[in-house]
């Protein structure tokens, strides 16, 4: 065993330096109706206002136990695998000290959300999250620019439709990220040679039946 202490070029050993608190924030993303795309928020601790879930890592924690921990604990939600997104690093973020947060970023679908703490979480527009402490409008913009450019040419890669579907509920679902309307056929030929048809079609739709598809293997 090594018992020697690290010492740097000037001597210093690493408890001399000050180090920041880290953090874990996530902006889980998902679909809900007329609302479009929406991000999951749960009541500050101290009753006031909202923000992302979130938490500070313990010692001896891994970032991807400290951000379940943040969705169990604080959201009433698990089973996640939320992405890395970003380190906001502003000295100045928290006025609580010097605090890093690593914010990471997921896209779920919407029933998987349902055991939520009802009263102390909600889902909110992501063009208008309310007002958040700290940098959290600044992680939500973030994330949105993520998922924004992974739907620009790929069929709903998050799953958030199911396995099969139209071609009008995939643009649907697509316009509902993109927060505006794309064009019908330029986004077809963008699309359907990322797809194979079923050979089934929609059931219970109105007027011509809609042919199924689902994603290319």
């Amino acid at each position: 065993m090594n018992d020697r202490i690290y010492r740097d070029s000037s001597g210093k050993t690493l408890d001399a330096y000050p180090r920041p608190s880290v953090a874990v924030d996530t902006a889980l993303l998902t679909l809900a109706g007329d609302l479009g795309l929406v991000v999951f928020e749960v009541r500050r601790n101290n009753g006031r206002g909202w923000g992302l879930p979130g938490t500070f890592l313990h010692e001896g924690e891994t970032l991807a136990k400290a951000v379940d921990r943040s969705l169990r604990e604080k959201g009433g939600v698990a089973g996640f695998h939320p992405r890395q997104l970003h380190v906001f690093d502003d000295p100045t973020r928290d006025e609580r000290g010097w605090v890093l947060s690593v914010a990471h970023v997921d896209v779920v679908q919407i029933d998987r959300l349902a055991s939520r703490y009802v009263d102390s979480t909600r889902l909110a527009p992501v063009s208008a999250p309310g007002r958040l402490p700290y940098d959290h409008s600044d992680i939500i913009a973030l994330a949105v620019e993520h998922i924004r450019s992974r739907y620009a040419d790929t069929p709903d890669p998050d799953r958030l439709l199911g396995e099969e579907f139209t071609m009008l509920e995939l643009r649907t679902a697509h316009e509902a990220v993109a927060g505006r309307g794309l064009q019908r056929d330029r986004f077809r030929r963008t699309m359907e040679p990322q797809l194979v048809a079923t050979g089934a079609v929609a059931a219970g739709t109105r007027g011509r039946p809609a042919e199924l598809f689902r994603r290319r293997p």
